[in-house]
């Protein structure tokens, strides 16, 4: 260990340079975690779906679902097998979002990926277990006993949770929360001083 150790330090004239380039490596990396809500990511709170604006119509037609009232975006976007598969889904979907947002390659339709919908269909199953297995409810809607090879949920149900609703432009007055600036108070009221003289 103390090999190592020494290995790594750098000789005596280097250490000052060495460690102000890792600081400002590590103030970097601490500015864009916070730039970017990284923490919010960790809840569940669908507020956190619009920390970009691109989720501004998924998130409005959520706001007017049924679904708002027993379910979040995670309940339904993201797997609930385990906890580690749960949170490594989110991770690599989430740095997908994020790489897209960043160089901005984001589409103006959004469309669920495969995985993304296999993972919808096994949660609407889970919820919905009850509906699907349940001889009584079975004998009202017969459909869901027979004939749903290869189909998804969102074959019949088409309007649940999102509607038709695809594209930025399909609902431009949509009230969604609009993201905290990330400029500090006082660095504003610098910048208003010095456009004032």
């Amino acid at each position: 260990m103390v090999k190592l150790f020494r290995l790594l330090t750098p000789p005596p004239k280097w250490r000052i340079p060495v460690m102000i380039v890792l600081g400002a490596f590590v103030g970097l990396g601490v500015h864009v975690l916070y730039l970017s809500k990284a923490l919010s990511y960790l809840s569940d709170d669908p507020k956190t779906c619009v920390n970009c604006h691109v989720m501004a119509p998924q998130y409005a037609t959520y706001q007017h679902s049924s679904h708002r009232e027993v379910a979040t975006c995670n309940d339904c976007h993201v797997p609930h097998d385990n906890v580690f598969n749960k949170y490594f889904f989110k991770a690599k979907d989430g740095l997908r979002h994020a790489t897209m947002f960043a160089l901005r390659m984001e589409p103006e339709v959004i469309f669920i990926l495969e995985e993304g919908r296999e993972v919808v269909h096994n949660n609407c199953i889970r919820c919905h277990s009850q509906t699907l297995t349940d001889p009584k409810l079975a004998t009202q809607v017969p459909q869901h006993t027979h004939n749903t090879q290869g189909r998804v949920c969102w074959d019949c149900h088409r309007e649940v949770p999102h509607g038709r609703v695809n594209s930025l432009s399909s609902v431009p007055n949509a009230r969604v929360p609009v993201p905290s600036s990330p400029i500090p108070d006082w660095m504003k009221d610098y910048l208003k001083e010095t456009d004032t003289k």
